[in-house]
């Protein structure tokens, strides 16, 4: 049977991209981003709840996303779940999962204008998103 690992996510980006390089030169890029929920409780009070993730690119789309990618826009990621494992300076073992995203695309017109150029792919605007 068949597995599926894979996550889509809108909102808006909450950290400026940070890109760094591996030993072997691969760019990465990190950043957060947050996607809001508002609902109504059973006592008619409506309430927000905001859930952050860590998004992690790889090579080109890195590079793309460090270039046009600022704090407060909104874009849509996917990608998939991967759950990382480290010992903090402290000796306490720290777990995060974060979205390694393989698309970004950026909701903010003006970024969405400016990415076909830059790769040579067709710009998406937010109302063609499928959902």
């Amino acid at each position: 049977m068949a597995s599926l690992n894979k996550v889509m996510i809108i909102g808006n980006v909450g950290t400026d991209p940070e890109m760094r390089f591996t030993p072997n030169g691969n760019p990465v890029t990190s950043f957060r981003i947050a996607a809001s929920r508002t609902y109504t409780t059973p006592d008619g009070e409506r309430r927000q709840e905001t859930e952050w993730f860590s998004v992690v690119t790889w090579n080109k789309l890195a590079e793309t996303c460090n270039q046009f990618l600022t704090k407060g826009q909104r874009a849509y990621v996917e990608g998939r779940l991967q759950t990382r494992s480290w010992e903090g300076q402290d000796g306490q073992r720290r777990t995060r999962v974060e979205i390694v995203a393989n698309r970004v695309l950026f909701l903010d017109r003006r970024a969405v204008a400016a990415l076909p150029e830059e790769t040579g792919e067709e710009g998406i605007e937010p109302d063609e998103i499928p959902f």
